[in-house]
């Protein structure tokens, strides 16, 4: 939606009203702004990353910057498209305590399959880590990205299922947060 054009149409215009939280006048500001960092329309990977690098300039954002990107691309295209852009930013915004956790979750379920396991976590919160650089001060139980993990696991009041997971003949098993029972819980 909006790739190369200058102007939504009215039905456009009404479709994004209703799929976000914003009102018609603040959907063609954010579409002129978008058009103005991005005159074809949409957003590709390395550009995000480039907004990131400009915000965390001590740091190393490129795998944090994918996560968020791989998010946002709801289409799975490789770009970010104004719908998808505008979507993210009201969700994130303005959205619902239910909208904002499963954009999170989305975030940490690197593999899309409705889980959020260790190692996934671990190589999110080793993305923050690179981000932030030495910026930050950690305190000793919690100044590794596996610390960090292992605490937040450790401090998680929800259900827990341990499934088995085959790989290279070897079986390992992992605990893995189910989003569900989380959802079930609250």
């Amino acid at each position: 939606m909006g790739r190369g054009s200058s102007k939504l149409s009215g039905e456009q215009i009404k479709e994004l009203t209703e799929i976000t939280y914003f009102d018609k006048k603040e959907v063609q500001q954010w579409h002129k702004d978008f058009l103005k960092d991005c005159p074809n329309g949409s957003l590709r990977r390395d550009q995000f990353e480039a907004i990131y690098q400009q915000f965390f300039p001590h740091g190393d954002p490129s795998k944090f910057a994918l996560a968020v990107f791989n998010v946002f691309d709801q289409n799975k295209d490789g770009v970010i498209e104004f719908k998808e852009f505008l979507h993210a930013l009201s969700v994130t915004s303005r959205g619902t305590l239910d909208e904002k956790l499963d954009w999170a979750f989305s975030l940490y379920d690197l593999d899309d399959d409705g889980y959020i396991d260790r190692l996934e976590m671990i190589s999110v919160v080793e993305a923050i880590h690179a981000m932030v650089g030495s910026f930050l001060q950690m305190p000793d139980d919690d100044d590794s990205p596996e610390k960090r993990v292992d605490k937040i696991f450790d401090q998680m009041d929800m259900k827990r299922e341990w499934r088995n997971k085959f790989s290279g003949g070897e079986t390992n098993v992992e605990t893995r947060l189910n989003y569900n029972a989380m959802i079930d819980d609250c």
